[in-house]
């Protein structure tokens, strides 16, 4: 039997849904269909900054008004409530002011969310990938698994479970099975198959170094071992588990793999901060994250050998 903190991690009691309230048409759909799957409880937060409450007097002088900025976040917050009401999903709003990272981040602690939810941002005037800071200051901060959906997400199609595809992309690092493992728990709650992704080295450049390439590569041996461990793990029971691996730049071939599977997630491990760091220092999980048209899961191994909330906690105490 899964241990508690998993079992929450795949089957979460609550899930908390941080908006910036311009990303609701794309982040409620996901919530929704979320929480009627798992029966979660919704949090809708959303923060407001000081410079979001500015308004305009008769002469022109900006002045801080934070009575309509609230009024305006509950009302629009109240109309996605009463649509989770109408489907008959727990689901209660809350307004803060301060720091959206911070606040985010202390409302997982005081609701015991089990999973956050948020948007990001594709590109800015620069055509530059943006992630956006608040989110990446929440996937640097949390062990709990985030799934963000970029503005290129939409909702999977309803499909023959035989068909259904969820994507982890591995590095295949030494401390990648467990969230492998996780990856496949999350597969079997969905009655979907899991679908191992390694990405390797343009082939020329491989074939160049006379390393061996595709089915015959070192990498294609361990994803088959992970693939046969990650399926014989306790409390893991998906369907099939396929080892898959492609050449070329690593967020363009998970990117398009995603969408050739027709997968319905994206699952990205870490194992740690300086592990994330490194993603992030390369853009691929940016890419993945600004692009993807499924959602994306990020998560921290460290997440599946304790209870999130502890862990949780650890992080916030640093």
């Amino acid at each position: 039997m899964p241990e508690a903190g998993t079992s929450r991690t795949t089957h979460p009691a609550t899930i908390l849904v941080a908006t910036d309230l311009c990303d609701l048409d794309r982040l409620m759909p996901h919530a929704f269909r979320q929480a009627s799957e798992t029966g979660a409880r919704l949090l809708l937060l959303h923060v407001l900054n000081s410079g979001a409450s500015m308004a305009v007097d008769a002469v022109g002088m900006p002045y801080y008004d934070p009575s309509s900025a609230l009024e305006y976040s509950f009302k629009t917050l109240e109309s996605w409530h009463a649509h989770g009401r109408e489907r008959n999903i727990a689901c209660d709003v809350i307004v803060r002011e301060g720091n959206p990272a911070q606040q985010i981040i202390a409302a997982v602690r005081q609701f015991r969310a089990d999973r956050i939810l948020l948007g990001t941002r594709s590109r800015n005037k620069l055509s530059k990938l943006f992630l956006g800071s608040v989110a990446e200051q929440v996937l640097r901060s949390v062990h709990l698994p985030v799934f963000t959906v970029g503005p290129e997400a939409h909702l999977p199609e309803d499909v023959n479970n035989n068909h259904k595809v969820v994507l982890h992309a591995t590095t295949l690092r030494e401390a990648s099975r467990p969230s492998a493992v996780l990856a496949c728990r999350i597969a079997a709650s969905q009655f979907a198959r899991l679908v191992l992704l390694h990405v390797l080295p343009p082939i020329d450049e491989m074939t160049r170094k006379g390393e061996p390439t595709g089915l015959d590569s070192s990498a294609m041996h361990t994803l088959r071992a992970l693939a046969e461990s990650t399926n014989s793990s306790e409390g893991t029971h998906c369907a099939r588990v396929e080892p898959l691996i492609v050449h070329g730049n690593p967020s363009i071939e998970i990117l398009a793999t995603a969408v050739d599977l027709k997968a319905s997630l994206i699952v990205l491990g870490a194992t740690d901060r300086s592990a994330l760091k490194d993603l992030t220092r390369d853009r691929t999980i940016y890419r993945v994250l600004a692009h993807a048209r499924c959602p994306v899961l990020t998560l921290r191994e460290a997440s599946i050998e304790a209870s999130p909330h502890s862990l949780e906690q650890t992080a916030l105490q640093r």
